[in-house]
């Protein structure tokens, strides 16, 4: 059995001066697909230092997060815990006036996400959270606690600027047309459903109209959900969940002779990284949480 380490940043062998200052970031599911290349990108900058690695997996626990990823020994060693992480963290990267404090990268669980963000800022460390499945009332409570802690936080469903552009195309379509449904598709190790990509999708069509798909026919399902999840509006939203797919969503308009369709593919994960980056460069200048990626470019 590896020996557990303590999770310590030495100021002295790895110095962050106050006028060049890499920003010290913690990863949160660090042995994942996304928190492993959130790893590669952190050591592949200056502009960043890798301060901590939590992952549930505990027969790793003491492993050189490195090592464990390809990259080679990086002198971090992985921890299963969290709280743990975050205190060591908070207490060797002081939140004061030279320096604003560590900040917390999370893909981990729909389960956790929530109680991962509150406990992160409760501990003064920035929380970046895009882990999905956070809901509209847990948002609510965590922007109240950000703002009383006045720290910094971002909940980010999508970290692609693509996906942005896509959004704001989709939310000024909204405008002319009444008849919408979106369909995401994930590899089928993703947890929840929709997603939470989707669903802000669906939030911010929304704000320009309240009332969709006014219903034409009795509609009769012969398998129930072959119509999709319908929302309060009555945007319909699909999920597909296959082995192969990364990320992938579309969004389709209809109206009298003809169709208006917005799509966006993610290929590989490293496309989320200019976003995973400019938010943790960005976050800790915020005193309050902001939901979306759109709210930092």
């Amino acid at each position: 059995m590896p020996v557990t380490r303590d999770i310590k940043y030495d100021f002295k062998k790895k110095s962050m001066s106050s006028t060049n200052q890499s920003i010290p970031v913690l990863v949160a599911g660090a042995l994942g697909r996304m928190g492993s290349e959130v790893i590669k990108a952190i050591n592949s900058s200056n502009d960043y230092q890798l301060v901590g690695a939590i992952d549930n997996q505990k027969d790793k626990e003491g492993e050189d997060i490195g090592s464990l990823i390809g990259l080679g020994p990086l002198d971090i060693f992985l921890s299963s815990d969290f709280e743990g992480s975050l205190c060591a963290v908070s207490q060797n990267v002081p939140k004061d006036g030279s320096n604003k404090g560590a900040v917390l990268v999370d893909f981990t669980h729909p389960k956790v996400a929530y109680k991962h963000t509150r406990t992160s800022i409760a501990y003064g460390v920035h929380p970046v959270i895009g882990t999905t499945g956070i809901t509209s009332d847990q948002l609510e409570d965590l922007s109240k606690f950000a703002d009383k802690a006045s720290l910094g936080s971002a909940i980010i469903p999508n970290f692609s600027v693509g996906m942005v552009l896509l959004q704001q195309a989709a939310a000024a379509a909204a405008r002319f047309y009444e008849f919408a449904e979106l369909t995401e598709m994930h590899h089928n190790m993703k947890a929840d459903a929709p997603s939470g990509t989707c669903i802000k999708t669906a939030e911010l069509i929304e704000e320009q109209r309240t009332v969709f798909n006014k219903p034409l026919v009795n509609e009769e399902e012969s398998i129930e959900g072959s119509r999709g999840g319908s929302r309060p509006s009555g945007l319909r939203l699909h999920s597909v969940r296959l082995p192969g797919l990364v990320a992938h969503q579309q969004v389709m308009f209809g109206s009298n002779g003809e169709t208006y369709e917005l799509a966006h593919n993610t290929i590989d994960r490293s496309a989320y990284m200019p976003g995973v980056l400019l938010v943790v460069k960005k976050i800790r200048s915020f005193n309050k949480l902001v939901y979306g990626l759109e709210k930092i470019l």
